[in-house]
């Protein structure tokens, strides 16, 4: 299995235990599941934003503050405003006083039929007839609490369009005229005149359509009357010029003699077409040689069927006879030459038959000729006739048509000369608005304001302090570690109070600062727990950006593992800047460019006895090619030699963020730890540095978080750094000085 799949498979065993439960220290605790390689599976729980309320609490408790005393100091400024109300009641249809159409269909059959008289309550024009309608008094009344000093239409206008509301009741033809004034006697004035204006202004608009339909309509009468005088004379003339005065008579008489010819031509097309048949019969029996008895319409002549019966009578008797005589046999002539003489007949006879078929047919083709002639002739009668019915019947219909209009218009115009003059109405006034002293202030609502200042202040707090969150993209919580940058979080070093550099360096040594004494403590448990960092020999400790606390973290973790008995060595190689030869006061002259370079050993070079089983490698000074220094046979030689000598070798690398000295030697080591410290490096460069890492065949064990700030560790890891865990350090930190002033 490569590194980083072995990397992803282990990872959730980082997430959910720290190794050595630092301080109880676990991911199960914030609900963030698997925190390993795999970043993008891990969630905010909702304990994540309530730290992040608690943390900027007073973000939200200043907006608030704000919020709140302004809707105060806006509701007790508000001037008092009241609302009366006239309520309308609108009908369906028009009162029917009389049966007849209106001029304009007003019915409410939909909601779009109320909505329109809806919004004709709330016209312009409505609202500048109540205008006109306030003077004197009540418009001095009207426009004090305004201080308009002009009492001119257009303010009065615009006063009472900004605070007329009309309200339709659901499920009913009931509509609420409302107006707000803080004057309640001119609130209700001014409704009812808005309820009063609005039946007056269906009762003009009812007459003014009644009238003028009516001139329109008194006109149309007289131009439709001319049109039907002029209809009838047109119709006149062309019966005196066409002699149409018996069209209908001559009509019948033509139509009955068209049916008898076209009777009489079927009948003779049918005989003409025997006749045709029979004749080609003949000709084709006669051009075969067939014999034309075979007909039956020549076969059952009378003629040819008595000669036919005679022929056979002699055909039987010249049988009998040749069985008695012989064939001269005087008897016998005779008997032959009356069959010639009757086959004679027959023959004339088919000659005459078909003579006479030849001259039926002639004689059909001339009928048949004369009746279609006949009815040309009678179609074309016919069709005149028809020619002039039709424009005069076209003349007839345009005066009948005319003297309809004309009777319809004349009715219409009565009526609607009689629906002007009626008064009715399409709605009326069911409650008028009142004024009294019971009448409350709608305006304004003391607590709808202060509950919407309270809500808003809250939502408004809450929404800025997440944006502040939102916008604040350092890594400081467990989150960030785990869900941003993808890491587990194996170790939480607390901000360590002013003190010498060498003093930080060794603080697991001094006991200056007891919590990060433990804290690295637990980091050693926690690394001590898998097998993976448990058994690695060489560890490389980075970080993103210069000022997290590498070098610090790799002194202290090398103390750490020297104190429980390991050889322990820590390597500088951050050449370009090298800094461990400061955290233990020692020289920096011979160190690893001398033992890659081949001017010094490993003995020469290493300053043994820093601390008990703990050795420093120093850099031996700045190097001007670092990068082909790591990438030399010597240094990987070099590596190679020390996990030899010593059981933990750590190497402290430049930030990944600046150079890539430390890419150089991750394949070099059996895996690597990133430091990062509290609020100071950026999410985005973290993660792109933490990826470099995880991208590499090389296990990362983890992040230690540096520099925890104990006044909002609450805020983050309140689990972990509470006064508890203070006073247990304080109480052993004074159970160590009263047992040396005792020794």
């Amino acid at each position: 299995m490569d590194a980083p799949d072995k990397k992803k498979q282990e990872g959730s065993g980082y997430g959910y235990n720290y190794g050595g439960n630092y301080a109880g220290y676990s991911a199960v605790g914030y609900g963030y599941g698997d925190g390993g390689a795999g970043g993008g599976s891990v969630q905010r729980s909702f304990q994540d934003y309530l730290l992040i309320l608690r943390e900027r609490i007073w973000y939200v408790v200043v907006v608030f503050l704000v919020v709140f005393s302004s809707s105060l100091v806006y509701t007790l400024s508000q001037t008092k405003v009241y609302r009366s109300s006239a309520t309308v009641q609108i009908f369906r249809r028009d009162p029917n006083v009389i049966q007849m159409q209106q001029v304009m269909d007003n019915d409410i059959r939909s909601a779009e039929d109320l909505n329109t008289q809806i919004k004709v309550l709330e016209s312009v024009s409505i609202i500048r007839k109540v205008a006109e309608r306030i003077s004197g008094d009540d418009l001095r009344a009207f426009l004090a609490p305004y201080e308009r000093s002009a009492a001119d239409t257009s303010s009065v206008t615009e006063i009472l369009a900004l605070n007329r509301k009309v309200v339709q009741t659901r499920l009913s033809l009931i509509v609420n005229v409302t107006y707000d004034h803080p004057d309640r006697f001119v609130a209700a004035r001014v409704s009812n005149l808005f309820a009063d204006e609005y039946l007056a202004h269906n009762t003009r608009i009812r007459f003014d359509d009644s009238r003028t339909a009516y001139d329109q309509l008194t006109l149309t009468v007289d131009d439709q009357r001319r049109k039907v005088d002029q209809n009838a004379n047109d119709l006149q003339a062309y019966k005196e010029k066409n002699n149409m005065v018996s069209l209908d008579s001559r009509k019948d008489i033509v139509n009955e003699t068209l049916k008898a010819i076209n009777l009489e031509a079927n009948r003779l097309a049918s005989a003409l077409n025997a006749a045709e048949i029979r004749l080609n019969q003949v000709k084709e029996h006669r051009a075969k040689g067939i014999n034309l008895t075979d007909l039956p319409f020549i076969a059952n002549q009378p003629l040819i069927a008595a000669l036919n019966q005679q022929r056979s009578t002699q055909q039987i008797l010249i049988a009998q006879l040749r069985e008695r005589y012989l064939p001269k046999h005087p008897k016998m002539n005779e008997a032959l030459n009356s069959l010639e003489q009757t086959e004679r007949e027959i023959t004339k006879a088919i000659e005459s038959v078909f003579a006479q078929v030849e001259s039926d047919y002639q004689s059909a083709i001339r009928n048949h000729e004369q009746v279609q002639d006949n009815l040309r002739k009678q179609k074309a009668e016919s069709l005149e006739l028809d020619r002039y019915a039709l424009q005069y019947t076209k003349l007839e219909r345009d005066l009948k048509l005319s003297e309809q209009i004309l009777q319809s218009i004349t009715g219409r115009a009565r009526e609607t000369s009689m629906t002007g003059a009626i008064q009715t109405q399409s709605a009326r006034i069911v409650d008028r608005a009142g004024a009294s002293a019971e009448n409350k202030p709608i305006s304004p609502n003391v607590p709808l304001n202060l509950g919407l200042g309270l809500v808003g202040g809250l939502g408004l707090g809450l929404a800025f302090a997440f944006f502040v969150a939102f916008i604040d993209d350092r890594v400081k919580s467990s989150f960030d570690i785990e869900g941003v940058v993808g890491l587990p979080l194996i170790g939480i070093i607390p901000q360590i109070k002013r003190m010498e550099q060498p003093d930080k360096a060794q603080i697991v040594i001094n006991n200056a600062d007891r919590q990060v004494a433990e804290a690295f403590l637990t980091l050693h448990s926690s690394l001590r727990l898998k097998d993976e960092s448990k058994n690695a020999k060489c560890i490389l400790i980075t970080s993103t950006i210069p000022g997290e606390g590498k070098s610090f973290t790799t002194t202290n973790l090398a103390l750490t593992f020297a104190a429980h008995g390991e050889r322990v060595l820590i390597v500088d190689c951050d050449l370009r800047k090298p800094n461990i030869h400061k955290s233990f006061r020692i020289e920096n002259i011979k160190g690893v460019i001398d033992v890659c370079g081949g001017t010094a050993t490993l003995e020469e070079a290493i300053v043994r006895g820093i601390q008990p089983n703990c050795d420093v490698l120093p850099a031996g000074g700045r190097a001007k090619n670092p990068t082909q220094i790591l990438n030399s046979k010597g240094f990987e030689l070099m590596i190679s030699e020390l996990r030899k000598r010593y059981d933990r070798v750590f190497i402290d690398t430049p930030p990944l963020a600046a150079v890539s000295d430390a890419l150089i030697v991750l394949p070099l080591v059996d895996g690597s730890i990133f430091a990062i410290f509290f609020n100071k490096v950026r999410r985005k460069a973290a993660q792109f540095s933490a990826k470099k890492l995880l991208e590499a065949n090389v296990p990362n064990f983890g992040a230690v978080l540096n520099g925890l700030n104990l006044a909002v560790s609450g805020y983050y890891y309140a689990q972990y750094y509470d006064k508890s865990y203070k006073d247990y350090y304080v109480v052993m930190s004074k159970n160590e000085e009263q047992e040396k002033d005792r020794v």
